[in-house]
Parts: C-alpha cells; structure tokens; sequence
C-alpha cells in the first residue's frame, strides 16, 4: 500500500494515502496533544476541547449546523482523544472530499466555544465519565494507569475528574488551543480515492490560516518501579474484572515487533496460551486477553481478564504461570508461525477501509516514528524469532515489575497481595 508524506514549510504534514478502486475517502486530521499534555488542575482539558469543537465555528456558527452538514453528504464522523493525540475525521463518498475537507478542518481550526454550549458540555462529560465508572471492564484500563503512573500525566485519566471538569475556564479551553492546534503538531491524513494533486492543495489552502506557534511538549514519564503494585477498589460484582501487567517500551524501540507476538501468544484469541488455560481448562472466566501498548516515551503490556470472584488469586497464579513458562521455555516453530499469520492476517484484514488506512498512518505520524506500509509491517512480524520473544518476556516479565489492577469484591486481599509474584 504506497503513500506519500509531504512537510509543509510551516511544520504541517500531509499524508495521501491513495486507493484508486475505492469506494469512500477519508479525511483525519491529528493533533500531537492529549492527556499527557495537561497539567493536574485541567486534566480532561483535551479531551473537553475536543467535544466543543463541533459545537460552532466562526463559518458555522450554529452548533447543529456542523453535525447537520456531515449528514447531509452521508459522512461517518467523529473525533477521539488519546493521551497523547487527539483526532477529527469524516469518511464520505469521494465526490464529497472537499466538502467534508472544509468541515473537518473548520473545526479543527476555528471553533468558537460558546459559554453556553461549554456549560452544557460539562455535564455531558461528567456524564460520560460515570458511564465509565459503571462499567468495571472499562474502569479497570484507568485503574490499571494509575497503579502504573500514579499522579503524573501518564496515570490520569484522559476524561478528567469530576472536579476538574466542573472547574475548567473558556479561557482556559482558548489557551490550550492556541497552544497544541498548531502547524508543527498537526497532521493531515487523506485515504481512500482521490486525486493527489488536488487532494494536496485543498488541503494546503483549507490550513493556511494555522498557527505556526511552537509547539508546547510535554513532561518525561517517570518509569520508576522498585516493588509490586497493586490496587484494588472493592466493589459488588458478579465477576472480578482484572488486569496483570508491566511497563515495556516506547514506539521506537527495537522491541516493537515482538511485543505483539509475544501478547498473541499469550493472549491473543481462542487458540492463545491464555484463552485456553483460564476459560477452556479451569472455566474461570470469559474473557481474556493480552496487548502491548506502546507511547512515544514508553509503554505497557498488560493482561486482562473477568473471572469469577472466587477464583481470582487462582487465576491470577495460573496467569502468571503461563508468563513464566514464557520465560522459560522458547515458543516451538509451529506455534510461532501460527502467530505470525495470525498478526498479518487480522492486520491486513482490518486495513480494509480508508478509515482504518488513515487512522493506521496517523498514528504512526502522532507518535513520532517512521511510516512504514502494512507489508513492511508484515516484513517486520516475520522477522520475529523465537529467541527475540524470549528475550523480551524475560526483559519486562520481572516480580519487582508487576502491577496489577482490580474491581470486585476482594475479599482475601492478602491472598491476591501474595498471588502477585512469579
């Protein structure tokens, strides 16, 4: 899949990522800020922005009128907050590129953050973040950040608090735009079909007016861990909801080829390590997975899971079990070729649409690493031996390391404090 990356003089990138038979085109546009670039009395501010920017621009003054527009061309839309970016796209039918092109970047560039519309919103958040609390499988990826991060900007929750959401000034929200919606931080992603010349300069003359201030960054992650972690918020659920997990490496690390075997190895689908010992073997519980998620300065590889409240530290143990049988026996050649395809397969699968090429790209660029295609993705898995996948759980697989996270009842705690070693 070929694509092409332009730099703008003004620190703007570009990224066309052409699919001549296709039926739809994408437009994304990336903004390098997140939760990571707050500090503790706005945290949720970027998250927060991101919702007022379709509440009215200087062009579309009426809130409705954006929303309104976007389904008047048939457009799948919406926009997303990371901790480390944040993202506004629309997918439409190819003859409505530029017009989808006009809308998502007069969002982008030119909201107006009506007080009314920001007092609304507050509680729309406040909503949306005990939707969240609601839900332990959910709550428990938050938890599981603050047991890693604690009180630094890796550890907050990207939808913020309560309180600082319900204290968060319009000047406040004008600032943080004026600082992180700027040319160097900003990427702009076309997919799907297009032509590439005119696809470049509508995109050039729709950001023309962006600010080329310098780009405000954010604090280094603090990676220091000397013993185990463990939280845990005792609640009454019908099942514990759970994640075991370590700090790994940033998105440019040597590493980041076999991270993703190894976490399908151990947990990734029905035929994974995992999935067979806890649900199949011991019918402990329903669900359980395992993932790598890398950031620009670091990353985690974490295991989750729901299992019955009686048998959580038994789970736990069998978890650990599977990790430490990782570390200590390589993976055979057939079980590392099964991955392999598994990966590319699910990979270039999934890379169907122009949404998905876009986002694929994008996060690439967010992150600050080279572009590569999916093949050269591919190329990469392959590469992968059985000797690397060893060496990297042994690296990040430590006691000292462990954290873990957890809701439920709890109700021999230091059975699970002790179940927390390998």
């Amino acid at each position: 899949m070929n694509f092409k990356k332009k730099k703008l003089s003004n620190g703007l990138t570009i990224i066309t990522v052409p699919i001549p038979e296709g039926l739809t085109t994408t437009i994304l546009v990336l903004t390098e800020t997140g939760s990571k670039y707050e500090t503790k009395n706005i945290n949720g501010i970027s998250h927060f922005l991101e919702h007022l920017c379709f509440k009215g621009t200087k062009k579309r003054s009426v809130p409705q009128e954006v929303s309104e527009e976007l389904d008047a061309l048939g457009a799948s839309y919406n926009a997303f907050t990371g901790h480390e970016y944040t993202g506004y796209y629309a997918k439409t039918e190819p003859k409505h590129f530029l017009k989808a092109l006009d809308v998502v970047s007069d969002i982008y560039l030119n909201p107006t953050f009506p007080e009314k519309e920001i007092e609304k919103e507050r509680g729309v958040i406040i909503g949306e973040i005990e939707m969240y609390e609601d839900n332990p499988q959910r709550k428990v990826g938050d938890l599981f950040t603050d047991v890693l991060y604690g009180d630094q900007p890796a550890g907050w929750d990207i939808a913020g608090t309560r309180e600082t959401i319900r204290h968060i000034k319009r000047s406040q929200i004008v600032s943080y735009h004026g600082k992180h919606y700027v040319a160097s931080a900003t990427t702009v992603i076309a997919a799907g079909k297009f032509n590439y010349q005119e696809a470049v300069s509508s995109i050039q003359k729709a950001f023309a007016g962006i600010s080329e201030s310098k780009k405000c960054g954010k604090k280094k992650v603090n990676e220091r861990q000397r013993n185990p972690r463990l939280k845990i918020e005792k609640r009454k659920t019908s099942q514990t909801h759970l994640i075991l997990g370590v700090r790994s490496f940033g998105a440019s690390s040597k590493w980041n080829d076999a991270l993703p075997v190894l976490a399908v190895i151990l947990g990734g689908g029905m035929s994974s390590r995992l999935f067979k010992k806890i649900r199949e073997e011991m019918g402990a519980g329903y669900y359980i997975f395992a993932e790598n998620e890398p950031f620009t300065d670091h990353g985690y590889f974490g295991i989750s899971t729901g299992v019955a409240n009686a048998r959580t530290s038994e789970a736990v143990l069998a978890i650990l079990e599977e990790v430490k049988k990782i570390k200590d026996e390589k993976v055979s050649g057939k079980e590392l070729r099964k991955v392999k395809n598994q990966i590319i397969g699910t990979m270039f699968s999934s890379l169907e649409t122009s949404s998905a090429l876009a986002m694929y790209y994008g996060a690439m660029a967010a992150l600050g690493i080279q572009l590569k295609t999916p093949e050269e993705r591919a190329a990469g898995i392959r590469s992968v031996s059985s000797d690397d996948v060893q060496n990297v759980a042994r690296h990040i697989f430590q006691n000292n390391r462990l954290n873990m996270a957890l809701i439920g009842p709890a109700k021999d705690t230091r059975l699970i404090q002790k179940s927390l070693q390998m």
